[in-house]
């Protein structure tokens, strides 16, 4: 083979792919061991010398001197030692070159299969190692199928596998659906990479808020602990290293947004945030959020807490099955006793009846006040009855007046309408008397003009 080419090739390779020249010159060696053995000598105790400068490859092999021969693969005689060696001694080892003339094509095909079994193997590596260090770390992928017993998420170039006794109750595991999970280990399973991620462990919660609140990935909000009720409830203390930094306004962000995000990254689980105190009743106190709590009383020796609660946050402060005073208990580290203070609960009932009392008058007052108003209401709308009947009534008495009138009117109107008519009749007689009279005067001026005539004549 050409062996200039060969140390090239291993410079270019560990250029590129960061796998150092040694170590492909020795597997390249076992693997020039293995391939002699299996095609010329097995029983054969075999080394290889690699001479970069004289650009050689020579296979060797080793014999041990001993006073009886046993096997001869492995072993020589003192006496035959003499013709290889100067003074030889029993227990010496001898090499001898036992390199076949066709072993160059032998070890180029065992060159070529070496590089690409450490280039796999180098990535491998790489790949193992990377997400080593990724473990305890969120890493979002794609679930791509779903079993009786686990659901496979496509992490790009590794299947992650997500046992579903690590999902919740609020979790959506159906393919295609986008995750976001919590890397716990790195296995082999056969040949196979297998990264083992999570979605119960309480750090994905401390990795939601890092990834959504920046003033805890900067240091100045601090995580102080987490505890889970999966599915159901989580409370998170938090401190600020900042006294100007709110930390549970920080972690909530402007109208709710990062915390929004993070309870639906956790599928809708509810999360209560704890602001940590150095005062243990204060810190037992906010740890029992959402209720509200009268006093706390610290037994420092058996770390005990007893917390005196009104009866109405009684069962708030308990929560379901025991679920908050458990968290709170896990959350700060204290036992938790929660009881009603007997004094107080009837100071509280005693002003609960007064109050029940004093909204019971006030509800009778406002009554009283309510049908006072409609009685008055009622007589306004009688007195506007009445007021409108009287102005009816001189309305029609107008009308009727207006009716008297216009009839008196109409009864004269028609009188002289009668008087003119009659008027008319005998104008129309004389005038028709006076049209005749003036006929015969007409007739008299005619004879009259005619006499003269004849009397000219």
């Amino acid at each position: 083979m050409n062996t200039k080419e060969f140390f090239l090739a291993l410079d270019l390779v560990e250029k590129e792919k960061g796998i150092s020249r040694d170590v492909i010159i020795e597997a390249f060696e076992h693997a020039l061991v293995s391939a002699y053995k299996r095609n010329f000598n097995e029983a054969a105790n075999i080394v290889v010398k690699i001479d970069e400068k004289a650009g050689t490859i020579g296979i060797y092999s080793k014999k041990n001197v001993v006073a009886e021969v046993i096997n001869e693969a492995t072993e020589i005689s003192l006496d035959n030692a003499f013709e290889f060696k100067d003074n030889p001694e029993y227990g010496d080892v001898l090499e001898f070159e036992v390199t076949p003339n066709n072993f160059g094509r032998i070890a180029t095909q065992t060159a070529k299969q070496v590089v690409r079994q450490r280039l796999k193997q180098a990535e491998q590596d790489a790949l193992i190692t990377s997400m080593e260090e990724r473990i305890g770390e969120l890493i979002t992928g794609i679930i791509s199928k779903v079993d009786e017993r686990n659901a496979y998420i496509d992490l790009g170039k590794l299947e992650g596998v997500l046992p579903l006794t690590e999902v919740s109750n609020l979790d959506e595991v159906r393919p295609g659906t986008r995750i976001k999970v919590y890397i716990m280990r790195v296995d082999m399973r056969g040949k196979n990479l297998v990264v083992l991620v999570t979605r119960r462990d309480p750090n994905i919660i401390k990795k939601l808020f890092e990834l959504e609140v920046p003033e805890i990935y900067d240091g100045i909000i601090k995580i102080v602990n987490v505890v889970r009720d999966i599915g159901f409830r989580a409370k998170v203390c938090v401190a600020s290293e900042d006294e100007n930094v709110d930390p549970v306004g920080a972690c909530i962000g402007a109208g709710g947004a990062r915390i929004r995000t993070i309870i639906d990254g956790l599928g809708g689980e509810k999360i209560d945030l704890i602001p940590f105190s150095d005062e243990p009743a204060k810190f037992v106190a906010s740890a029992l959020s959402p209720a509200k709590v009268y006093s706390v009383e610290i037994d420092e020796e058996e770390k005990r807490a007893s917390v005196i609660v009104d009866a109405d946050q009684l069962s708030l402060a308990i929560g379901k099955k025991g679920q908050n005073v458990r968290l709170a208990a896990q959350l700060t580290g204290w036992k938790i006793d929660i009881k009603i203070d007997e004094e107080l609960e009837a100071q509280r009932k005693a002003e609960l009846e007064r109050k029940k009392a004093e909204e019971k008058a006030e509800r009778a007052r406002e009554q009283a006040e309510r049908e006072r108003e409609q009685a008055e209401r009622e007589r306004e709308q009688a007195e506007r009855e009445r007021e409108q009947a009287e102005r009816e009534k001189e309305q029609a008495e107008v009308e009727s007046e207006q009716a008297e009138q216009d009839e008196s009117f109409a009864s004269k109107l028609d009188a002289l309408a009668a008087l003119i008519d009659a008027e008319d009749d005998e104008d129309e007689y004389e005038d028709e008397y006076e049209y005749e009279y003036e006929d015969e005067d007409e007739y008299e001026e005619v004879d009259e003009d005619e006499e003269e005539k004849r009397d000219s004549n």
